[in-house]
């Protein structure tokens, strides 16, 4: 299965600065959780394009990872990763990866000698990791409250 990845590398300073003013026009459509027109223009042609409603949340998180200067990377759900790229995606060394792959923590399929992994199995793994570091850090604040270590919750 071919991915059809995109890719965009960290910003310009210049292209972080348009990306910050157009978030921040674009902004006020946020929760409207509807199909957006918007009227594009090249020199003297006009067209309206629609926006579903998807893209549009979708793109305000791209504008806001380009305005804070990171890049950006966009996996089709359905794709399959090599085990660099999922390790990518996870922010891990491949050879972590791997272990995890072999004590079947996230399905994978093996083409040959090769390992693949889908990226709903990649993001369903993140999200549980992500999970279960924000109980962690739950309870260490309940702790620090206990204690009366100074610290209390919003």
């Amino acid at each position: 299965m071919n991915m059809h990845a995109h890719r965009q590398l960290p910003p310009s300073a210049r292209d972080a600065a348009i990306a910050r003013a157009t978030r921040q026009s674009l902004s006020r459509f946020e929760a409207a959780d509807q199909p957006l027109t918007l009227r594009v223009t090249d020199g003297q042609q006009e067209a309206p394009i629609e926006l579903p409603a998807g893209a549009v949340a979708m793109l305000l998180d791209i504008l806001d990872a380009m305005a804070a200067g990171r890049g950006v990377t966009l996996i089709p759900e359905n794709a399959e990763l090599t085990t660099v790229q999922a390790a990518e995606v996870l922010n891990v060394s491949r050879p972590f990866l791997i272990g995890l792959l072999e004590e079947n923590v996230i399905k994978h399929r093996k083409v040959g000698t090769h390992r693949r992994i889908r990226m709903e199995d990649v993001m369903a793994y993140k999200a549980q990791i992500d999970q279960e570091r924000d109980g962690v850090l739950d309870r260490l604040v309940e702790e620090a409250e206990d204690e009366d270590y100074g610290y209390q919750r919003p």
